[in-house]
């Protein structure tokens, strides 16, 4: 039987809570900086990427998922800089993102190899990893994506209640 930690009696994984707290902090700070004039078209994905970017950056570079967003976000980051300071706009192109490329299961030896390679579409930094380190990865992302549900729930009924 797991022991709740002593700080967070809900929590009874101590690695858990630290990550919620962290992530909780970066976000905050994030949301605080976003302009109010911002349209909600736009603002929609600055939210999300300030929630990718605050939980990679609370987890840290311990995990591969982590690691692709942060570098993501850095090279998009480099990516603006470049664009806005650049005067002709022409030069720099932007690369499209390509979609998971599906064959027809029947040409697979195994279907498996098809749900495989979805789940390598779907965590971030999935594409070279062995199975068994993937799956790790999958179980440690979706953990981390539950807690990040959940403080973004908790911070939200937290401004509906006052």
């Amino acid at each position: 039987m797991k022991t709740p930690h002593p700080k967070n009696p809900t929590c009874t994984n101590p690695s858990r809570s630290i990550i919620r707290t962290r992530f909780a902090v970066r976000f905050l700070n994030a949301m605080k900086k976003l302009n109010k004039k911002t349209p909600p078209s736009r603002r929609y994905h600055t939210i999300r990427a300030a929630a990718c970017a605050s939980m990679a950056s609370a987890v840290g570079p311990r995990r591969a998922w982590s690691r692709a967003i942060l570098r993501k976000i850095r090279a998009r980051t480099l990516r603006d800089y470049i664009i806005n300071k650049s005067r002709n706009h022409r030069l720099i192109t932007r690369r499209k993102s390509t979609g998971l490329l599906r064959g027809n299961p029947r040409d697979q030896e195994e279907v498996g190899f098809r749900q495989e390679d979805d789940l390598r579409g779907l965590v971030p930094g999935g594409e070279g990893m062995g199975f068994c380190r993937l799956l790790s990865e999958t179980a440690h992302y979706i953990k981390c994506l539950r807690a990040q549900v959940q403080v973004m729930t908790n911070i939200l009924d937290h401004y509906n209640s006052t």
